[in-house]
């Protein structure tokens, strides 16, 4: 849960600060380092390899924690956000080509959401179905 909305809460935090950079309605600019823009794929890059090493190596209390989850979807939507430049290696942002973009990036959110949701169905499908096979009243342990 916490990924999913890691990822919708950044993937729309991002389109608006793009859209608000582009129409001249936010005070500040790109991002740079010296002459090379920034793009925020290379900091859904940095998030994911921070979220990889506590995975790898963190202490047992932050690997299955929410904001490691938050975390994980916060970079994984910067990254969907540039699909498309990622695809092509061409600054396609706000060409037609960058659709592919938003319409990966909320495939992504419409199936993890689906996910979140059809999961405790599932899981109550299965004992239901698994209770049945073994001759056991539904929902006895």
């Amino acid at each position: 849960m916490a990924a999913w909305l890691g990822f919708g809460c950044t993937f729309g935090a991002a389109r608006l600060i793009t859209h608000g950079i582009r129409g001249g309605w936010l005070p500040w600019g790109n991002i740079s380092a010296g002459r090379t823009h920034l793009h925020h794929y290379n900091f859904g890059i940095v998030t994911l390899a921070g979220v990889g090493l506590v995975a790898v190596r963190g202490d047992d209390a932050y690997v299955g924690h929410p904001g490691i989850g938050a975390l994980y979807g916060a970079g994984s939507a910067l990254i969907a956000d540039e699909f498309a430049l990622l695809l092509d290696l061409k600054d396609v942002y706000w060409a037609r080509e960058g659709r592919i973009s938003v319409d990966v990036s909320l495939g992504i959110l419409s199936a993890l959401g689906l996910y979140l949701t059809a999961v405790p169905f599932w899981h109550e499908v299965t004992e239901i179905t698994r209770d049945h096979l073994q001759g056991r009243p539904a929902g006895a342990a």
